[in-house]
């Protein structure tokens, strides 16, 4: 089965990684089919084992990067099958008129979701925040740099990415 690596903060800021190195890391760990989307820290791969856990695919993923690369980042791994269900409970629906002004924001560990949950007690319009099972979702319609949401969530393990 497919999975996804969504890498938290590459190529932004100082902390750079080069796509070559990151499918070279993946490949070396015995992944296959490995594939990054640009330089935006995404990698899309097939796990040597069918039954390994995203949990442990993130883990050995970061501690590959330090091992071989010494750069330390947080890693989230999601099966086809969350990519799906992060795609499917996406609440907004047709609110969303500019999807890149939509963050799914996948989150890195356990704690993340029930960190988010009094945020979504305050009223952010004109924009939003949403919780899914695997992401919690921001619209920001006003721009994402032009919402206090984005920086209300800055602390909270998450890697956000635009939806487009």
């Amino acid at each position: 089965m497919r999975h996804v690596a969504l890498l938290r903060g590459i190529n932004v800021g100082g902390k750079r990684l080069a796509m070559a190195d990151l499918r070279r890391v993946a490949e070396a760990l015995g992944w296959r089919d490995v594939a990054t989307v640009l330089a935006t820290g995404n990698l899309i791969f097939t796990p040597a084992h069918r039954t390994a856990e995203p949990a442990q695919l993130s883990a050995r993923l970061e501690k590959a990067l330090l091992a071989d690369l010494s750069l330390q980042v947080r890693v989230v791994v999601l099966s086809a099958a969350q990519v799906e269900a992060v795609t499917r409970e996406q609440p907004f629906g047709s609110k969303v008129d500019n999807p890149s002004r939509l963050l799914v924001s996948a989150y890195l560990d356990g704690q993340a979701r029930p960190a988010l949950a009094p945020l979504t007690k305050t009223d952010w319009s004109p924009g939003a925040l949403a919780l899914g099972t695997h992401a919690a979702y921001l619209w920001c319609p006003d721009g994402i740099l032009d919402t206090p949401l984005v920086e209300a969530v800055t602390p909270v393990p998450l890697s956000l990415r635009p939806r487009n």
